[in-house]
């Protein structure tokens, strides 16, 4: 549901598929200026996606190679650009797998991130940064 013009108003998504994220509000300032608060963005939704999707396909590639990770801690930033769109996300894993060593990992991780559905979605992206750090 939205409300109003873009700069002014507001908006609110009330379901997901499996209702696992409960109501949230969303608005212009959320994805232009300061994201910080109680309001999201189409934006930070993505990040979300795209770290969750990221994260599980490097579990799966890990565990593949004989490498199942212990944990893999991941985030994932989107630069949104009034005007533009988005403009650019930043990956960052740091992770433990036993029996695999940093260019390893790193190489998981990159074929992760090519290989995540979410990650070929945003194929558009301009630039898909990815920063993997083995504990």
């Amino acid at each position: 549901m939205w409300n109003g013009s873009l700069m002014e108003g507001s908006g609110t998504f009330r379901s997901t598929t499996t209702n696992a994220i409960g109501e949230q509000p969303v608005s212009w300032a959320a994805r232009s200026e300061d994201p910080r608060g109680a309001v999201t963005s189409p934006e930070e939704l993505i990040a979300a996606a795209h770290a969750a999707c990221f994260a599980m396909a490097l579990s799966h590639g890990l565990a593949q190679d004989g490498h199942a990770p212990d944990e893999l801690a991941t985030s994932a930033t989107v630069t949104f650009q009034p005007g533009e769109g988005i403009t650019k996300i930043a990956l960052t894993v740091e992770g433990s797998a036993p029996g695999i060593d940093a260019d390893g990992f790193r190489q998981a991780a990159e074929t992760a991130k090519e290989d995540c559905p979410v990650s070929k979605a945003l194929a558009s992206v301009p630039e898909i940064t990815l920063d993997a750090r083995l504990r």
